[in-house]
C-alpha cells in the first residue's frame, strides 16, 4: 500500500521527470543541461607550511592542545567598497570562534600577529611539477591574495593564495578537459564540533601548503566528473610530491542545469560520491525550477509577498516530548503563515528531502537552531490515527488552531519552529528570504556533501567580492630556469601512463589502484630487477596487495616485495610462495622472510616426487567420485588441493595443474 509520503514522491518524480541514475544515460543529461566543473585540492608533502616555517603534517588528537584562543569574525570591505554576501551570511551567526592550538604546529603569523614569511620554495617546486603535468601555462609574476572566510576555519579570517598557472588540459576517455586555473594556499583548521553559536577548530592542519586545480565546466555527465577526478588525482600522486590518507585531497564539484546556476558541492571526500551527489544535485534544480513554474501560474507578487507569523502559547498543543524540551528551556513557540505555499513544502528536491528541509538547514546554519528545529503543515498528518502512529507530528487539530491564530488561507502553508528571543528575527529573516528565492528557482549556494549521494546547505556561495590583494607579500618572479628545472625532473604524463599498463595488457579495473598509489615507478624497477613481466608485476599490486587492505595505505612497501622476490629466488623457490607469504608481510612488516616459511609450513620437495603423487590421487578419487557436470574441472581441483602444500614453491602451480588435466583426461 502506497502512503502519503510515496504518493508525493512519486508526484513530483512526475513533475520533474526524474530519472535514476542506473538508468540514466548521455541523453539525459543532454536533456536537462548538465555542467559540471571541479576544484580539486590535494596537500602538498612539504616540510614546513606555506608562509611560516612550522612543521607540515604533524597531527594530534583534538583533546591533546596547549591552549585556546576564542574569535568573533566580522567582515570587511573588498577594494570596490562591497561586502560579499557569504561574510555577511556568517556575521549573522554570531558565531563564537575558538581554536584548540598545539604549540609544535602552531605559531604568531597563523593568528595574525605577525607578517608571512616569504612563500615556502619547497611548495613552489611542487606545485610548480603538478602544474606542468596539467599543461598549464606558468605565470610569469606570482601574486598572493587574500581570500576571505568568515566561517572561522581560517583564524585570520582570510587565505593567502597565489595563481601559479593558467589555461591547462587534460584527457579523460570522452574528451579533453579544460583547466582554468592551478593554485597554492594554505590549507584551513579543522573542525572539532559546531553547535548553536560555538563552533571549535583545531589548527594542526592550518597553513599546510594545499594546490587547487579547477576546471571549466567540461563534464556533461556525472561519470565525466568522476572520471576526471581520477586523472587530476592520478596526476598530483604521479608527482611523488604530496601527501596521501584522509583529508589529503579534496574535492568541491560545481554543478548547474539550463535555467538553473552554479551550485557548488563542498568536501565530497571520496570520488566514488561524485556521480550520485552530482545526478541528484542536477534534479534538484529541476525542482526548483519545478517550482518557480508552479509559483508563477498561482499569479502571487513577488514584490508584495510577504511571510506573517505569530508567538504560539505552549499550552495550545497537547503534551509531547518538544513542547516540555521548550518549556525547559525558556524559548518561544513560533508559526509561521506561507501565502500561496500551499504543497510546496513537501515538494520533494532529493531522495527523502524536501522543500521544507531547504528551510530547516537554512535555520540551523544561519540562525544556529540544531535540528530537528521546525514542523510544517504538509507532514501528511491530519487525522488522529496519523498523529497517534507519529506522535512527534501535529494532529490535523492542532494545525487547524495555528491556520486561525494566522489568519491563514486554504491555499496558504505554515511552519512552526522554536527559538530563543535572540534568534527570532534571524529565524524569521532566513524563512523569509528561502521562500522568496523559490520565486526565481535556483539560489546560488555552497552545499555539504553527505554519503547518501544527497546534500545540505552549507553557506551562500561566494563570490569576487571577497578576493583583494595581499598587501604584505611583494610579487616573486619565475624565472624560465626555475621552471626548466622542474621539467627535467618531470615523471611521465598520466596518459601515457595509462597507455603504458594497457600496452602491458594490464585490465582496466587495476589501473585506478595502481595510479593512485603512484605504482608505476615501482612496477617498472622491480620487473626490470627481478626480469618479471610487468604485467605480473602490477596485478601483483592492484589484485593480491589490494586484497589485503582494500583502500587504505600499502601494507607491504615496494622495497619490501623487491626484498621478498629477492629472497625467494636465493632459495630457488617459484614466484608462487611469493602471494602465500605477502599476509604475513601485510601483518607483521618487520617478520623474518625465513620465519614466514615456517609458518606457512613450507617444505622442501623435487618435482619427481610432486608429478609421481597425480597417478595415485587420480586413482583415489576415481574410488569415490560422484557424476556431476564439469568432472575432470572437479577433480582437478580436488587434486590441486591435494597437492598444493607439495608443490608451493617447490613447482610452478600452473605447470601442475596442467600436468593434472593431462592426467585425468588422457583416457577420455
Amino acid at each position: 500500500m502506497v502512503n502519503k509520503w510515496e504518493q508525493n514522491w512519486l508526484r513530483t518524480r512526475e513533475r520533474v521527470k526524474w530519472v535514476e541514475l542506473k538508468k540514466a544515460d548521455l541523453q539525459t543529461y543532454q536533456d536537462i543541461g548538465f555542467k559540471c566543473g571541479l576544484e580539486v585540492h590535494q596537500q602538498l608533502d612539504t616540510e614546513k607550511k606555506l608562509f611560516c616555517r612550522c612543521p607540515a603534517g604533524i597531527y594530534s588528537d583534538f583533546d591533546n592542545y596547549d591552549a585556546e584562543i576564542v574569535r568573533h569574525m566580522r567582515p570587511t570591505l573588498s577594494e570596490l567598497g562591497e561586502y560579499d554576501g557569504t561574510a555577511l551570511m556568517e556575521f549573522k551567526t554570531r558565531k563564537k570562534i575558538v581554536y584548540r592550538i598545539k604549540n609544535e604546529t602552531a605559531c604568531t603569523y597563523e593568528f595574525d600577529d605577525t607578517p608571512p614569511f616569504s612563500i615556502n620554495r619547497q611548495a613552489l617546486e611542487y606545485g610548480m611539477e603538478i602544474a606542468l603535468l596539467l599543461k598549464l601555462n606558468i605565470v610569469g609574476e606570482l601574486h598572493v591574495t587574500r581570500k576571505q572566510y568568515l566561517d572561522g576555519s581560517i583564524p585570520t579570517g582570510f587565505q593567502r593564495t597565489t595563481i601559479l598557472g593558467i589555461e591547462g588540459e587534460f584527457p579523460i576517455s570522452t574528451r579533453t578537459i579544460r583547466v582554468i586555473q592551478f593554485s597554492v594556499e594554505e590549507d584551513s583548521c579543522r573542525e572539532v564540533s559546531d553547535h548553536r553559536h560555538t563552533r571549535v577548530y583545531y589548527t594542526d592542519r592550518l597553513g599546510m601548503p594545499l594546490t587547487q586545480t579547477v576546471t571549466y565546466p567540461d563534464m556533461l555527465t556525472p561519470q565525466e566528473a568522476a572520471e576526471a577526478c581520477h586523472y587530476i588525482r592520478f596526476v598530483a600522486r604521479s608527482s611523488g610530491k604530496v601527501r596521501t590518507g584522509i583529508g589529503a585531497a579534496r574535492q568541491d564539484v560545481n554543478v548547474s542545469v539550463t535555467g538553473g546556476t552554479r551550485v557548488e558541492i563542498k568536501g565530497v571526500s571520496h570520488i566514488s560520491w561524485i556521480p550520485s551527489l552530482t545526478h541528484n544535485e542536477a534534479f534538484r534544480q529541476r525542482s526548483f525550477l519545478e517550482i518557480k513554474k508552479e509559483l508563477q501560474s498561482r499569479s502571487l507578487d513577488k514584490s508584495t509577498w510577504n511571510i506573517s507569523h505569530c508567538s504560539l502559547p505552549l499550552n495550545k498543543l497537547q503534551p509531547r516530548p518538544i513542547i516540555d524540551k521548550i518549556t525547559k528551556s525558556g524559548w518561544m513557540l513560533i508559526a509561521v503563515n506561507l501565502p500561496g505555499f500551499q504543497n510546496i513544502l513537501s515538494f520533494f528536491t532529493q531522495p527523502q528531502r524536501t522543500f521544507a528541509d531547504e528551510i530547516a538547514d537554512r535555520l540551523k546554519v544561519i540562525a544556529c537552531l540544531e535540528k530537528p528545529n521546525m514542523l510544517h503543515s504538509e507532514e501528511f498528518c491530519f487525522s488522529d490515527k496519523d498523529y497517534t502512529d507519529h506522535p512527534q507530528l501535529l494532529s490535523g487539530e492542532e494545525w487547524q488552531l495555528i491556520k486561525g491564530l494566522l489568519q491563514a488561507k486554504q491555499e496558504d502553508a505554515q511552519i512552526l519552529f522554536w527559538t530563543p528571543q535572540e534568534d527570532l528575527q534571524t529565524a524569521l529573516e532566513t524563512i523569509q528570504e528561502r521562500a522568496m528565492w523559490a520565486f526565481d528557482g535556483v539560489p546560488n549556494e555552497t552545499r555539504k556533501s553527505l554519503p547518501d549521494g544527497t546534500t545540505i546547505f552549507e553557506r551562500v556561495l561566494p563570490g569576487a567580492d571577497r578576493m583583494y590583494p595581499d598587501t604584505d607579500s611583494k610579487p616573486i618572479p619565475i624565472s624560465q630556469e626555475f621552471v626548466e628545472e622542474v621539467l627535467d625532473k618531470m615523471p611521465l604524463y598520466v596518459y601515457e601512463r595509462m597507455e603504458q599498463l594497457a600496452a602491458w595488457g594490464v585490465p582496466r579495473d587495476a589501473h585506478t589502484y595502481i595510479l593512485r598509489n603512484n605504482l608505476m615507478p615501482d612496477i617498472e624497477h622491480i620487473s626490470a630487477e627481478h626480469d618479471i613481466d610487468p604485467k605480473k608485476t602490477a596485478l601483483l599490486f592492484a589484485h593480491n596487495i589490494k586484497s589485503l587492505h582494500g583502500d587504505g595505505p600499502l601494507p607491504v612497501k615496494p622495497d619490501k616485495i623487491s626484498d621478498l622476490i629477492t629472497f625467494v629466488k636465493s632459495r630457488k623457490l617459484t614466484f608462487d610462495i611469493v602471494y602465500e607469504m605477502l599476509p604475513y608481510l601485510a601483518d607483521d612488516p618487520k617478520i623474518q622472510f625465513s620465519s614466514v616459511l615456517d609458518l606457512i609450513g613450507y617444505e622442501k620437495h623435487n618435482r619427481e616426487d610432486i608429478l609421481k603423487e597425480i597417478p595415485l590421487l587420480h586413482k583415489m578419487y576415481q574410488s569415490f567420485k560422484t557424476k556431476s557436470a564439469n568432472q575432470p574441472f572437479s577433480e582437478c581441483n580436488w587434486i590441486m588441493g591435494q597437492l598444493r602444500k607439495l608443490a608451493l614453491g617447490n613447482m610452478p602451480l600452473r605447470e601442475v595443474e596442467e600436468k593434472v588435466l593431462a592426467e585425468i583426461t588422457k583416457e577420455k
